[in-house]
């Protein structure tokens, strides 16, 4: 039987010693720890010179590039054997831990995504770098700060090979004299902790994260090499997320990279520098060994997003001290001109966003980045204008470590909609518009069952209701109808397109063979007897429907924007309930600044963006004007996944309350009462006033019941 040891620069406390059978032969494997001993290490080679079939040395991995020198040690330590091989496998470890990179990214799904990445020395974890580079540019390097004292990152590879062609010679030629003064050493200290605690992800041998605490590693992921049990309860004390090692574990040991490699080199009998890449590849695939994910406290994940939100008008301004005091005694010039000024200002963080959990077990965390521009402000410019300021929030976020960003009120729809800033952006863009889609409907649903004006339904049977969709040939306007064609007893599309009608029909028969679904070119032939209507046009101010008209009790969602029934026209009809949007509850517990809703509430089109960063789904999702049906029921169900909920229903005037609700039913109930005792009173004589007359000329429809119009001037006053 073969002897393979392996001796480390790191604690003896790790030892160990096991028998295995590897690659078909028996093998008794050995791990001697030196204690940072470079005598005692090249003493143990000598000592085990002759007697092991391969020694493997755990120190720093081979150079390989970038100008870095060559390991002394290393030599010093294969030179002191004579007929024993040494290795210190280098580039196995290489390999396993750019595989166990790369594993990680698969399984868990574009999980290195923008993160921030702090190596501790990209001169030796050049081809890890590479690899990340791929999935991030937020990389930085301490190679400065750890090798030569300066207190200063390299924030790319190019500066990374920049210094690579140098470094190393000015440390060899830089007298004692010279050296860091403790103060510039304790900056440079200072420096490293702060990077520690700004990054998400740490690359560095894990015994040098011995000297942070948790405040420098708690949430953060930790990519290294060779975790055991002991050091991975360290992790755990200190808060580590979660740890990515490429180094396997063979019968219940965590066997170092060099270790390994000595094994393989004493059982195909090759020196260690003919042992290519082909022979790995065919010894890792027998072997099945994989990298590992660890969780020192249990599974935890958290994504990152952004969103970028607006001021809504010049109020929101005041809230600023400075402006708050000016704006009480400036004229209402100096508001004006500030609006102007603000629409040029760069974008900065309003808020972050921490708190979100949900029942899958995986966070969310985000920031809330705000440009300058009023509707006003970014209406009233080119849509190149808006742009420019999206793309510069976009570049921030990138910063902050976002995987996805969306855009908020008018941002979203300038211009393409998102589609100029999607292919722009270095990150992933959604505007929110298929959550919001979907929450307006959600919202209208809840509505009728909180208003109880339909009738109850038999036994497992849907609520009969009839719905009617204005507006049913554009984006929003059919992805509605398909989902209501699903819930209604009959909906009614109405749209002036006759042929995109037809063919929508025959769609959603396809879709759900059982619906009923009717069409019309004008919402006045049908629309008294509808439950439900929702407007989607693009109208842009134009009257597209008469709300004198509308059943009592009837809830009508506006999701249009521009709204289709403006404040003015919601106020005609006390009696009916106008809905805007549903504001949507987040799961876990929610902290950010106040964005005019209760706390943990917010807006449908920011609830889609954590959405999707809680699903993991760092994608273009909703730009456009034209949004897919399917994706406005796919986030609705991702969002009742992840412990979304409807929080409050909102109208012209904001949230629309439980008593609100109930004076609507109850003005609903009595114009209803009324009109069915007209009906049932009989006819009067046939004697009639000249005015009666004149009234009587008028179209049937226009004239609302009289009683209908004493309910109606009574919720006004």
């Amino acid at each position: 039987m073969k002897t393979v040891v392996g001796i480390s620069l790191g604690s003896s406390r790790q030892d160990f010693e096991f028998t295995t059978r590897f690659l078909g032969q028996r093998l008794n494997v050995r791990r001697i720890g030196t204690n940072g001993s470079i005598a005692r290490a090249l003493k143990l080679v000598k000592q085990w010179d002759g007697q092991a079939a391969a020694i493997g040395v755990g120190l720093v991995k081979d150079s390989d590039g970038l100008g870095a020198r060559a390991d002394h040690h290393a030599e010093r330590l294969a030179a002191a054997a004579e007929t024993t091989p040494v290795t210190a496998g280098g580039r196995l470890a290489d390999i396993l831990q750019e595989w166990a990179v790369r594993h990680a990214q698969a399984e868990l799904g574009h999980y290195f995504d923008n993160a921030r990445v702090l190596f501790f020395s990209g001169l030796a974890s050049r081809k890890l770098a590479q690899t990340m580079s791929e999935y991030t540019e937020n990389l930085r390097f301490a190679d400065p700060v750890l090798q030569l004292g300066v207190p200063k990152l390299l924030g790319s590879l190019d500066a990374l090979q920049l210094y690579a062609t140098g470094a190393h010679l000015v440390a060899e030629w830089v007298p004692p004299r010279l050296t860091p003064a403790p103060l510039l050493a304790q900056w440079s200290r200072h420096v490293l902790r702060h990077a520690l605690h700004k990054c998400t992800v740490v690359v560095a041998p894990v015994h040098e994260l011995d000297d942070f605490g948790a405040a420098e590693l708690a949430g953060k992921t930790v990519v290294t090499s060779t975790v055991s049990d002991r050091r991975l309860a360290a992790l755990a004390n200190k808060g580590v997320q979660m740890v990515i090692d490429g180094a396997p574990v063979i019968d219940g040991h965590v066997i170092a990279p060099d270790l390994l490699h000595a094994m393989i080199v004493a059982v195909r009998r090759k020196p260690p520098q003919q042992i290519v890449e082909d022979d790995l590849l065919e010894i890792l695939a027998e072997l099945q060994l994989a990298p590992r994910i660890l969780y020192p406290n249990g599974f935890k994940r958290v994504n990152r997003f952004a969103f970028v939100i607006h001021p809504l008008s010049q109020e929101y301004f005041k809230v600023v001290k400075p402006v708050e005091i000016l704006s009480q005694v400036s004229p209402p010039l100096f508001m004006d001109t500030l609006e102007k000024v603000l629409a040029y200002a760069p974008p900065f963080v309003y808020s972050t966003v921490t708190g979100i959990k949900s029942p899958t077990g995986v966070e969310a965390e985000g920031w809330l980045i705000s440009v300058g521009g009023t509707p006003h402000e970014i209406m009233s410019h080119p849509p190149e204008f808006t742009y420019k300021r999206l793309l510069a929030a976009a570049e921030m976020a990138r910063k902050l470590g976002a995987q996805i960003m969306g855009l908020g009120a008018f941002t979203k729809i300038v211009g393409d909609a998102g589609v100029t800033v999607a292919r722009r952006a270095p990150l992933p863009i959604t505007t929110g518009n298929s959550y919001s889609a979907s929450a307006a409907l959600w919202a209208a649903h809840d509505a009728l069952r909180r208003l109880a004006l339909l009738p109850p339904p038999d036994g497992d049977a849907r609520v009969k209701f009839k719905a009617m969709v204005v507006g049913a040939t554009g984006s929003i306007g059919a992805a509605c109808a398909r989902l209501l064609a699903r819930a209604a007893e009959e909906i009614y599309l109405v749209s002036p397109e006759t042929a995109k009608l037809l063919a929508l029909k025959e769609s959603i028969l396809k879709e759900s063979p059982g619906a009923i679904v009717h069409l019309a070119a004008r919402t006045d032939r049908h629309i008294g007897e509808m439950d439900m209507i929702v407007t989607a046009t693009s109208g842009a101010g134009q009257k597209v429907l008469d709300i004198m008209k509308v059943k009592p009790g009837c809830v009508i969602t506006d999701v249009a924007r521009p709204l289709d029934l403006p404040p003015e026209e919601v106020v005609k009809r006390p009696d009916v309930l106008v809905i805007e949007s549903g504001e949507i509850q987040l799961p876990g517990e929610p902290k950010m600044k106040n964005i005019g809703l209760p706390p943990g509430v917010t807006y449908a089109c920011l609830a889609e963006t954590i959405v999707l960063a809680l699903e993991g789904r760092f994608e273009n999702f909703t730009v456009g004007r034209h949004i897919e049906w399917e994706k406005v029921r796919e986030i609705y169900k991702l969002g009742l996944k992840h412990g979304m909920k409807l929080a409050a229903i909102s109208g012209v005037h904001g949230v629309i309350t439980d008593e609100q609700i109930a004076r609507v039913r109850e003005l609903a109930l009595a114009a209803r009462a009324a009109d069915a005792a007209r009906a049932a009173r009989p006819p009067r004589a046939a004697k009639a006033t000249k005015a009666a007359k004149a009234a009587n000329t008028l179209p049937q429809a226009s004239r609302a019941p009289a009683a209908r119009r004493r309910t109606v001037e009574e919720g006004r006053r």
